[in-house]
């Protein structure tokens, strides 16, 4: 196919499920408030660990979305009800006619049914399994649910298990279908589940904050664990002209690579290279771009290293770079795409969402994090970075739609 020929992409539909907010306008006001969604977990037993902080989502009923939610594990929860606000308002019946993706990245999928199957193993015996968990426990279960919710059948729907950054990584296996014309439509992001098993992962590397999570912060100490689902419908321009949709953005490019150097530490080289890949992808100069979501975890290496990649591309004077995971806790597989739907949302309602729980800058980052509260501004095309354990990184480079470049 022609370099002419490749379709543009647009979003046309977001559903968030996310500890700051339920919904595309409270989790946009969340953005805006500097909301902070950790509290003390309540899907699981904290009892003896340091912190007993989760950014758990509150108030999902998903009884809501979901006929019979008892089939589904809760990360499928999310994913099918992020997947309904979506497509809310579209016509079902056209989107059955077309042929569809439907791509979710996770990092450990229905992990509550899997902590439930392994207390019951240890704990009780095998027999006394309830066969409704086992079931459900499938990661591939996540996508197949959303189609099955949405009656979608001629539909090709997969997993991607690129852990922090696989929400991007979906995103970017949607924008690759449609470019081709090998879909009409994608619903692509991510889920995940908060978990026992993920929170003592996490506390055994010594990566667990014990307040807050503080990127880029002098006094950081590490991650706050979250859940959630962010889910996008993304379709061709020109159909979405055809059928008046409601466009929200254009997805412009994206880069993927893996270095594969160290399990655990992110590689300041291979990340630079994946944030050039996107920006050559999408066409955009570095000078273009409003802000920068970052991949911004807390914790002391990452950070640093993001910012130092940030530099070998942009410069000394970046665009503000502010880490959403400050409010949101880290939700995993979700997180980078419930941050591109951050990005979207920030860019339509005018600011720049802030780095929340800011208090001494580390100088070895030394960037414009929009410290504890957003700004006013007019944002034409954003950056958001996921990168992941084992080198898996993703960057994806999200514009303002402009109707006078038809």
């Amino acid at each position: 196919m022609t370099a002419a020929a490749v379709r543009r992409v647009v979003v046309t539909g977001m559903g968030v499920v996310s500890s700051i907010g339920i919904g595309l306008g409270d989790f946009t006001e969340g953005l805006r408030s500097g909301r902070i969604g950790a509290r003390r977990a309540t899907s699981f037993d904290v009892t003896g660990f340091p912190s007993e902080l989760v950014g758990e989502v509150a108030g999902f009923e998903p009884e809501r979305w979901i006929d019979d939610p008892s089939r589904l594990g809760r990360a499928s929860q999310f994913a099918v009800a992020a997947a309904a606000m979506a497509v809310e308002g579209v016509d079902l019946d056209y989107l059955r006619a077309r042929r569809a993706l439907i791509s979710i990245g996770t990092t450990n999928a229905q992990s509550q049914d899997v902590d439930a199957i392994a207390t019951t193993a240890v704990l009780d015996s095998p027999e006394r399994m309830d066969p409704a968990i086992a079931r459900r426990v499938t990661s591939q279960g996540i996508p197949n649910d959303i189609a099955r919710s949405l009656g979608l059948s001629n539909v090709d729907s997969y997993v991607i298990g690129t852990a922090c950054s696989a929400g991007n990584y979906g995103i970017g296996d949607g924008v690759d279908a449609i470019r081709l014309g090998e879909a009409d439509f994608a619903l692509c992001g991510g889920a995940d589940a908060a978990s026992r098993r993920t929170f003592a992962a996490f506390h055994r590397l010594g990566l667990v904050a014990p307040d807050a999570c503080r990127p880029f912060d002098a006094g950081r100490k590490g991650i706050i664990t979250g859940e959630g689902a962010g889910v996008l419908l993304l379709e061709d321009l020109e159909s979405a002209l055809a059928r008046g949709a409601h466009i929200y953005a254009e997805v412009l490019g994206y880069g993927l690579n893996c270095d594969g150097v160290d399990p655990v530490a992110p590689t300041r080289e291979s990340v630079a290279r994946c944030i050039r890949l996107a920006l050559d992808d999408a066409g955009v100069k570095p000078s273009e771009v409003g802000f920068i979501s970052a991949h911004g975890t807390g914790t002391k290496t990452n950070d640093i290293t993001e910012c130092n990649a940030i530099r070998d591309v942009y410069g000394d004077s970046p665009p503000p770079v502010v880490a959403l995971k400050s409010m949101l806790g880290h939700a995993m597989g979700a997180a980078s795409s419930i941050a591109a739907i951050g990005c979207v949302a920030a860019m339509n309602d005018g600011f720049i969402p802030p780095t929340a729980n800011h208090r001494e800058m580390d100088p070895e980052c030394a960037i414009d994090c929009v410290p504890n509260a957003a700004v006013s501004a007019q944002v034409d095309i954003v950056q958001n970075n996921g990168f992941a354990f084992g080198g898996d990184n993703a960057v994806v480079v999200l514009g303002r739609y402009d109707r006078s470049s038809r």
